[in-house]
């Protein structure tokens, strides 16, 4: 049963267009990106999974981390003049429901462990605790339901 599925509009060009660009990005990182790839790819850091380049509305995130919805963005010396541009993205992608770090790339490169700790840190406090305690009244001891003899 196949389906007529119209892939020549305007949203599938569009698609297909980030799809390009995210894949260009990809072949083409930064030092300071390929290294902290290295230590964020296959689960490495506390077993969250990260993407990278991934579109989030118009923009491309450098990682991002779906299940904590946290962004990691890191910031070359282009992006100096660029800092207006970087608000808005970076609002743009915390108004998604996202949480968004930024790094310089020399911070990535010089201080790859502070770096990593901090996403680390990040992560685990957008995470809820794998053993959450219950709220008050839920699981507390409830009292015997007292038993009244009646003398019939």
């Amino acid at each position: 049963m196949s389906e007529d599925l119209d892939t020549s509009g305007p949203l599938s060009r569009e698609r297909e267009r980030a799809r390009v660009r995210a894949r260009s990005l990809r072949t083409t990182p930064t030092d300071a990106e390929t290294l902290l790839w290295y230590h964020l790819r296959d689960r490495r850091l506390a077993k969250y999974k990260f993407r990278r380049q991934r579109t989030i509305g118009p923009y491309f995130a450098d990682f991002a981390c779906l299940e904590a919805k946290l962004i990691v963005e890191l910031d070359g010396g282009l992006h100096v003049e660029a800092a207006g541009y970087d608000e808005n993205r970076s609002r743009f992608i915390e108004a998604q429901g996202y949480r968004v770090l930024r790094f310089w790339n020399n911070e990535v490169l010089t201080q790859t462990d502070a770096v990593r700790e901090r996403i680390l840190q990040a992560l685990l406090e957008g995470s809820p605790h794998p053993s959450p305690l219950p709220q008050a009244g839920e699981g507390a001891r409830q009292q015997p339901l007292a038993i009244v003899a009646s003398d019939e």
